[in-house]
């Protein structure tokens, strides 16, 4: 298996057990580290104990390649292909024409509507969700959204669900304690316990904005919820980074806040419509600023512009450099997807951009991204 880093999305995999960080966290929980031993230990327990019933296991069986694991790109397929095989001792059986995903997912809603990872219900057949009480029940996709890795699944459950109690993600502070629940492998509510390490990751999507954290999260624990001190679901367990497969304490979850503003959508029209400009755009390095005369790097440059498209109607060139959108600095051009994506469609936007060492100022008319444009904000 080559020695690469490897970005593993949460599937199929062990539990660990919990494990906590020695250190200084700002929040605590509820005084955590003020605490003797033994209130340190029955503060997670309480807490366990209100996730618990909350989280639970998703199971959705779909159709593959029978020569392989059914991942269509040869890079992705051999790469998946060689890390099952290598970690999990698991050969490709001919003729083998299903797979089972095993996830997790949490409660938001009392009638049975369920967030997940979008990667566990991809291409699924059939969606079945196991309770804490271990009760099982077929789930509908509801909608989806391949971009953040979130979906909305459902069940038909009488009598009423406990529900998660969602919370504010932009208040978390690195160093705050988190819990991480999920079922991994099947093995029920699972919980860890660790800090917020970092906020505002980027990993390779347009839209990331990860919450990075070293509660140990395995692959299998994806769709399951990270929980602050109060009890509250402030993102979702989506991936990992690791060489092996193993836990090396990098797991990363999509923040909440940005969960809740998809959600209205998700729920009445299935999937996610975003704002789209038609440019390309990449970060500024020291060099690439030294090279356009600029004094620091700041902003987006432009590094590709769509025929025909709303940049291109407006005026924006190869070469230009995004400083400011519809009043706001670009300060990272890793942000500016983000900005785009938000937009009301149709809205007319001041872009400022730095040509030539002169500020210009342009209007774009804001349009719709379609499903299947790539590279683009």
């Amino acid at each position: 298996m080559h020695k690469v880093i490897l970005l593993v999305m949460c599937l199929l995999t062990f539990a660990v057990g919990c494990s906590t960080n020695d250190g200084e966290s700002r929040a605590g929980i509820l005084g955590y580290l003020g605490r003797s031993r033994s209130e340190q230990t029955l503060a997670f327990v309480s807490l366990a104990k209100r996730l618990q019933p909350v989280v639970v296991n998703v199971s959705a069986t779909q159709k593959v390649d029978t020569k392989g694991f059914g991942i269509p790109p040869q890079e992705e397929k051999d790469s998946m292909e060689e890390f099952l095989q290598d970690f999990f001792d698991v050969t490709p059986q001919a003729g083998q024409s299903q797979q089972r995903r095993l996830g997790s997912g949490f409660i938001i809603g009392s009638d049975g509507m369920i967030l997940t990872n979008y990667h566990v219900i991809d291409n699924a057949e059939k969606i079945t969700v196991k309770l804490a009480d271990k009760r099982q029940f077929p789930a509908n996709v509801v909608g989806k959204d391949p971009r953040t890795d979130i979906a909305v699944i459902k069940i038909d459950a009488k009598g009423g669900l406990p529900t998660a109690q969602l919370g504010d993600s932009d208040r978390l502070e690195v160093g705050e304690w988190v819990v991480a629940v999920g079922n991994p492998f099947g093995l029920d509510n699972s919980v860890t316990a660790g800090i917020v390490s970092a906020k505002g990751r980027h990993i390779g999507g347009p839209y990331d904005n990860f919450i990075q954290t070293d509660a140990t999260i395995n692959p299998g624990n994806s769709g399951g919820p990270l929980v602050n001190s109060r009890g509250e679901v402030v993102g979702i367990n989506s991936a990992i980074l690791s060489q092996t497969g193993e836990n090396i304490r990098i797991g990363f979850a999509t923040p909440i806040n940005l969960v809740k503003e998809l959600l209205p959508q998700l729920s009445t029209t299935g999937k996610v419509t975003r704002g789209w400009m038609g440019v390309a755009v990449q970060e500024i390095t020291p060099e690439i600023a030294e090279a356009l005369g600029m004094d620091k790097p700041r902003g987006a440059l432009v590094a590709g512009v769509v025929h025909g498209g709303p940049a291109e109607r407006a005026g924006i060139r190869l070469r230009d450099v995004i400083t400011e959108y519809d009043g706001k600095e670009i300060k990272e051009a890793e942000d500016f997807p983000i900005m785009v994506a938000h937009t009301p469609l149709q809205k007319k936007v001041r872009v400022k951009v730095l040509r030539d060492n002169k500020e210009i100022l342009l209007a774009v008319i804001i349009g719709r991204l379609n499903e299947n444009q790539t590279g683009e904000s």
